[in-house]
């Protein structure tokens, strides 16, 4: 059962959400939602997901290797933000989650009923679309709203018309 969208009701704002993650397509996918959220008066959140199998070892090394995971993760997202502020002007969500990709968007996407739009990006390379864009094509994670997916050759230019 999918929770009820609320982004069209009174004091609420529909959120573009992007996830960051290390490849060379989400900057594409960034660069997309945040000028559709900012030409629609959205809101961008971006999520960055620390996956679970990273920590598979020694309680002190597991602390360690976890806050160097957090540590990197918030390097990521605020780099992206910087940007997002200086080149589109708009101020984004960042949220951290630990866990499956797949899950924890889908339980951020249930949290927080003004996420009505998923964006993600679709590598250009011989290797596929990338890791979350395979898992909706397999209808792994098929999601509760809409996605797009933003092609990874587009320019800003083409990004900055589509938006």
């Amino acid at each position: 059962m999918v929770s009820k969208r609320l982004s069209r009701e009174a004091g609420h704002r529909r959120k573009f959400l992007a996830i960051i993650d290390d490849t060379p397509e989400c900057e594409r996918a960034v660069a997309y939602a945040s000028r559709r959220a900012r030409s629609t008066g959205g809101v961008l959140v971006l999520l960055y997901v620390i996956e679970p199998g990273d920590f598979q070892h020694w309680l002190g090394v597991e602390k360690i290797m976890r806050e160097e995971a957090s540590a990197t993760a918030s390097a990521a997202l605020d780099g992206y933000a910087q940007t997002i502020r200086q080149n589109i002007g708009i101020e984004p969500e960042l949220v951290v989650r630990e866990g499956k990709a797949t899950e924890e968007i889908h339980r951020l996407i249930e949290d927080d009923q003004d996420i009505a739009i998923l964006v993600l990006a679709a590598g250009a390379g011989k290797e596929g679309p990338g890791p979350l864009v395979s898992s909706i094509a397999g209808k792994a994670a098929a999601f509760p709203i809409p996605v797009t997916v933003v092609p990874q050759n587009l320019s800003d230019e083409d990004i900055e018309n589509l938006a």
